[in-house]
């Protein structure tokens, strides 16, 4: 095996801020200047300028991408006896929001090329109990989500989107987020867009919806010791706003690196016959947050790698359903045929926009040495 001197994380969240470790620090000491540290002006300059970006009318800050989906399940009035429909191939957070809020996650399986929610599966699933739909734009590609909506109006259902992969990301011209009643992001560090810490955000069109999340993030307050709902406390922090402010101005550029990225892979990647690459449907739609290949002997080429110093992910090695934290769901291995098969497959390589055309050789080299041997 050839040895290397290129070492190539799996992300390299230092490259990002060295580089803007002026503009981070600047916006830091304005916090710690004002000493407005929960919600204050930092946040609401944020929900304006995200709102922007997204295409919405209104945007509400909130502790976490899980808070997010949460909170907006809650103001929709989803709780206690309701069933809500997740696709099976998603990180565990967004059935632990359903189950947060007393209701039931209702898994279904996904799109074999896309990885996405199938919509077929969607219709079968949906009985009396059923009050919303969960549709998730994973590893930064939009999923058919016009499907999604045209089944719930038919069934008067509402839909959360779980955008918290798709910072930017756009389906039919419009943002990821922006298409159902509310779209939930996160801004966990290595995300496309991400904050020093955990954070996130609820973008929707309905004022009502964002007066109603307003109160449930913040105690049930419309103001200062005068309760109106029994609320959370979920608030996005002053020192994580100013930061996430500082970097959105470059998120498109940063997209625009990690798509290009993409296009690399795929063009040394496509002389494997044995490596399938993503599926775009939507182009330029794809944010490309990972780039998820699917691979035979899986295993095997993560430790080929790892000597190559090459990391990887795999997003997600353990389904949902095979969960023990889930298995009062009484769902069991065959579920989710198509899910299954992807944990057992599914290799993210590194992605991230200062990703250097020599580290980005090294992982395909890397990866063909592997099937040359």
């Amino acid at each position: 095996m050839t040895q290397t001197s290129v070492v190539v994380p799996f992300v390299d969240l230092r490259a990002q801020h060295q580089a803007l470790l002026p503009e981070l620090q600047a916006a830091l000491a304005r916090v710690l200047d004002r000493s407005s540290f929960i919600l204050g002006e930092e946040v609401a300059q944020f929900e304006q300028e995200f709102a922007v970006f997204t295409g919405a009318a209104h945007a509400v800050g909130v502790g976490s991408g899980l808070d997010a989906l949460r909170l907006s399940l809650i103001a929709l009035g989803i709780g206690e006896g309701d069933e809500v429909i997740v696709p099976a191939n998603t990180y565990i957070a967004t059935a632990l929001a359903v189950s947060a809020c007393g209701a039931r996650p209702v898994l279904v399986d996904v799109e074999e090329r896309t990885f996405g929610i199938d919509p077929a599966r969607i219709e079968e699933a949906i009985t009396p109990r059923t009050k919303a739909i969960v549709p998730v734009h994973l590893y930064g590609q939009p999923c058919d989500i016009d499907a999604a909506i045209r089944i719930a109006a038919r069934a008067k259902l509402s839909v959360v989107e779980d955008a918290c992969q798709a910072h930017g990301a756009r389906a039919k011209g419009r943002g990821c987020g922006t298409l159902g009643d509310a779209g939930c992001f996160s801004f966990y560090p290595s995300k496309n867009l991400g904050a020093a810490g955990d954070g996130g955000m609820v973008v929707t069109d309905r004022s009502d919806l964002a007066a109603r999340l307003r109160l449930l993030r913040d105690y049930g307050q419309e103001k200062k010791y005068h309760h109106v709902v029994k609320g959370f406390n979920s608030r996005l922090d002053g020192l994580q706003a100013a930061i996430l402010r500082t970097k959105l101005p470059h998120l498109t550029r940063w997209n625009g690196q990690r798509a290009a990225h993409a296009v690399a892979y795929a063009a040394a990647l496509s002389r494997s016959g044995t490596v399938r690459l993503p599926t775009t449907i939507a182009a330029p739609g794809h944010v490309y947050h990972l780039y998820v290949l699917r691979v035979p002997n899986r295993d095997a080429l993560v430790r080929h790698l790892a000597a190559r110093g090459v990391q990887t992910g795999i997003h997600y090695p353990i389904p949902i359903h095979l969960q023990p934290a889930y298995s009062d769901l009484g769902y069991g291995r065959g579920s989710f045929p198509v899910t299954e098969r992807l944990a057992d497959e599914i290799l993210s390589l590194p992605m991230y926009p200062e990703l250097s055309s020599e580290q980005l050789q090294e992982v395909t080299t890397s990866v063909a040495e592997f099937w040359s041997t």
